[in-house]
């Protein structure tokens, strides 16, 4: 064959995941091309956006020569996101410089799972600092840009990849979620970001569960059919999982081609918390619920119930205790505590009142939790989604969800009103939930929107994402990087 040009690159990058393994499997790409293009695009972008904090393109390209497995994705350059996600060999930090010259030792599950559908591993993207700020501007990496304006937010934690698959450096990337870290990136780049359901991808072999449940792997795309397929290549129980997710009816792909039927969503334009919900959000929900009428589905205006004081407590409680179950399982591993510096203001304020958290506490915690979860469970028997904004206000400018020493709870204040949505819920239930990226506002700025489904049911959420995807597809919009 011969090399790509400049418009060959741009041409692949426009593809999805699905389109460029059928260009490898038909002969008429490489998988060294499809590799060598998408490295050139993560070159050319990432000094403005920094959503690639380690480039592992040697190992890439001979993992291909080595010879790829025969699987979906066979030949598809791919990003791992630098939290959970663990690579032999490749530098693992967490967005901490509290592991700044970490390496891993083992592949996580997840990874090995990718590689046998046939991705090809090119690096890791930012994260905050263990994934616990709805924003990408840690004091290892420095901010991480949005390619539709590289003076705001990506959101986080997932916001590298979500960059860069908005930025078409690669067509799908990795994502992890533990209230809603792949859904608000997915909300801010304009991607498609589903959170499965509770035990449908595993964590091991490090980890059973992470949060209490709470936490879920998977992706940030730009397709819906990507989602599914990455989702078919990767679900499954391992052996020791403390949980399974329920069974699902055939491949998630085979869903997205499906008519969902006439479906019953409740909306509703209201935080529980009382924070206000910026104008753009709100035509943002409007314009999904004209969209949701016009394709035959029966809208309903009504509130999630239950998000009481005493549950908001709870979650705060089951994240403080998470916080410092993180920090204590890395001074574990590293042997010695983290020193001045190696913490960010945030990270110490949250370990800091984790550490105060009691074993009692966290029970009691989980006990209101889980009651919650069923009143949830009692609300979707007469819905099948839930409809909220994804976010309650556009991306924030970069370094208003930051911290200082002097006041080192300014990024939680700040990142209140932003994601005062509840999107914690579906880790909590264990529910799946997604971000589709439907509205875009005047200046330019993507608007997600955010359904909550049951327990088990991704193929419900597929279904629509799919009957979304065709009525409006969202593919054609480009940002201004990128």
């Amino acid at each position: 064959m011969t090399p790509l040009g400049a418009g060959d690159v741009e041409g692949l990058g426009a593809l999805d995941a699905t389109a460029q393994a059928a260009l490898v499997r038909t002969g008429e790409v490489s998988a060294r091309e499809l590799v060598e293009a998408a490295v050139a695009r993560i070159e050319a972008l990432n000094p403005r956006l920094n959503a690639v904090v380690t480039a592992t393109y040697d190992r890439a390209l001979a993992q291909v020569a080595a010879g790829l497995p025969d699987g979906p994705f066979t030949g598809v350059p791919y990003l791992l996101k630098d939290l959970v996600a663990e690579q032999a060999g490749v530098r693992f930090c967490e967005g901490s410089v509290f592991l700044r010259d970490h390496v891993s030792l083992r592949d996580q599950l997840l990874v090995r799972r990718l590689r046998a559908a046939g991705l090809v591993l090119l690096g890791k993207t930012s994260t905050s600092e263990f994934g616990m700020s709805p924003t990408c501007e840690s004091a290892l990496y420095g901010a991480t840009r949005n390619p539709w304006d590289p003076a705001r937010t990506t959101g986080g934690s997932s916001g590298g990849s979500a960059a860069a698959v908005a930025a078409r450096m690669v067509p799908a990337a990795h994502g992890n979620d533990v209230g809603g870290s792949i859904r608000f990136p997915a909300s801010c780049c304009g991607v498609f970001g589903l959170k499965p359901s509770r035990g449908r991808v595993p964590l091991g072999p490090e980890y059973g569960d992470a949060f209490g449940g709470w936490a879920v792997e998977h992706a940030l795309t730009r397709s819906v059919r990507d989602s599914a397929g990455l989702l078919d290549a990767v679900a499954g129980p391992a052996l020791g999982d403390p949980y399974p997710a329920p069974a699902a009816p055939g491949t998630f792909a085979e869903q997205v081609e499906r008519d969902p039927g006439r479906l019953r969503i409740a909306f509703s334009p209201r935080p529980a918390d009382g924070h206000a919900v910026h104008a753009d959000c709100v035509a943002a929900l409007d314009d999904a619920v004209r969209l949701l009428s016009d394709q035959g589905h029966e809208l309903t205006e009504a509130d999630l119930p239950g998000l009481t004081e005493e549950v908001g407590t709870a979650i705060g409680t089951v994240y403080g205790a998470g916080v410092s179950w993180i920090i204590g399982y890395w001074i574990r591993v590293r042997g010695r505590e983290p020193g001045a510096g190696e913490l960010e203001p945030l990270t110490r304020a949250y370990w800091d009142l984790g550490r105060g958290v009691t074993g009692g506490d966290y029970l009691l915690a989980v006990t209101t939790l889980q009651s919650f979860a069923r009143t949830v469970a009692r609300f979707l028997t007469r819905f099948d989604a839930w409809l909220t904004p994804t976010l309650a206000q556009p991306p924030l400018l970069l370094g208003e969800m930051t911290s200082t020493p002097e006041d080192p709870l300014r990024a939680a204040r700040h990142s209140a009103p932003f994601v005062a949505f509840p999107a914690v819920v579906a880790n909590i239930t264990g529910a799946p939930a997604m971000s589709v990226p439907l509205y875009w506002t005047a200046s330019g700025l993507p608007i997600g929107v955010h359904f909550l489904g049951r327990v088990g049911e991704e193929g419900t959420l597929l279904r629509l994402a799919g009957q979304l995807e065709r009525a409006r597809s969202w593919d054609g919009r480009r940002p201004g990087v990128g």
